[in-house]
């Protein structure tokens, strides 16, 4: 790690992680490198979406339903023909990408710190 890498505790209190709940999921056959569109449950932070490159390890059967943890304070990227409203967020190891997720149920919305 080099000194360009290092953040201040306040820079990292400005990301707003939260837990959603995926609701729905699409295949996203306009995207450059294989990805899903995601329709996510915030609870009071409503549902959200986003494209996610998760195709080699998760089928879209087991996406649903399935807790993820998400950066809900980006600004909304347009990718091809959809808008991206969040960054949901995961452990990459070469190509493959491992979603974040509480290790029980918890509510939607609820802040990760």
């Amino acid at each position: 790690m080099t000194t360009d890498n290092i953040i201040t505790f306040e820079d990292f209190t400005k990301v707003d992680l939260r837990v959603g709940t995926i609701v729905e999921v699409n295949d996203f056959p306009n995207a450059k490198k294989p990805a899903y569109q995601l329709t996510i449950d915030f609870g009071d932070l409503g549902i959200r979406k986003s494209s996610a490159q998760i195709t080699t390890k998760y089928k879209k059967e087991d996406l649903e339903n399935r807790q993820i943890i998400a950066v809900v304070n980006f600004p909304k990227k347009q990718i091809a023909n959809f808008m991206s409203e969040c960054l949901v967020v995961g452990a990459v190891k070469e190509n493959d990408v491992f979603l974040l997720h509480p290790e029980s149920k918890v509510k939607n919305g609820s802040q990760v710190s």
